[in-house]
């Protein structure tokens, strides 16, 4: 297949209470799109978060406008996976980036997995913070050795071909990812990672950018104690499944 860059590119943005942080991510993303000449849209699949953040969301789409900005909403919490499902039944674009909107993920690497999708004609691009310049900004020791850790053990079980696993800021050509996501039964953390083994065991190529993390500037992280043990069943059942 003759390499082909993106024409359109959607990007799913998943959010819970996340209505300090979104005007800023959507004008990142924004003004780096509309720098680099690329055509956009943005799908913003909120869960019923009660701090408002749909009532931002639309007048985001009143300033730039209901072709850039699309808000579709959920009545609740319903998990990242299903988030994914939900926003790529309205995606026009040939390529989809994920990422998360606490401003974790800046949206100037993105033209860099454009160019990087185009260099290799890859189906996925990961953002790394585990090779070359990546890193991560604001954590403390434990969330970096919890990360590391998990990282190390889904290396040593699965040899994914991939060295940031339990990333989320990834650009999927489109029928790719509707592939894996129906092939993929994790939720909450391991769903990541269960998205690049999947893709590994379906032969699907995999490029990465090293990226900058940073944590979040408002609000609460979401990983807790919970997240971790999940984590690790979720390691356990891929290892047992592929």
């Amino acid at each position: 297949m003759a390499a082909r860059g993106p024409g359109r590119v959607s990007v799913l943005l998943p959010t819970y209470n996340e209505r300090d942080n979104l005007p800023l991510v959507v004008w990142l993303l924004a003004r780096t799109f509309s720098d680099s000449g690329i055509d956009f849209e943005i799908i913003i699949v909120d869960d019923g978060s009660p701090d408002g953040t749909q009532e931002v969301a639309q007048q985001l789409e009143k300033i730039y406008g209901s072709d850039k900005i699309l808000l579709r909403p959920r009545a609740k919490k319903l998990g990242l996976g299903t988030a994914y499902i939900h926003g790529m039944k309205y995606a026009t674009g040939d390529f989809i980036v994920i990422m998360d909107a606490d401003l974790s993920h800046h949206p100037k690497f993105i033209p860099e997995f454009i160019r990087k999708q185009k260099e290799g004609n890859f189906d996925i691009v990961s953002g790394t913070r585990y090779k070359g310049n990546g890193g991560v900004y604001g954590w403390d020791l434990k969330r970096k050795l919890i990360s590391r850790g998990a990282n190390f053990l889904t290396q040593v079980l699965l040899r994914p071909g991939a060295s940031d696993l339990t990333g989320s800021f990834r650009l999927y050509r489109k029928e790719v990812l509707e592939k894996l996501m129906e092939k993929c039964v994790s939720k909450g953390y391991v769903f990541q990672m269960e998205m690049i083994v999947r893709a590994r065991q379906l032969g699907f190529t995999v490029g990465e950018v090293p990226i900058s993390f940073v944590d979040r500037v408002y609000g609460e992280s979401k990983l807790g104690g919970n997240e971790i043990v999940s984590f690790l069943k979720g390691l356990l059942t891929l290892f047992a499944t592929t």
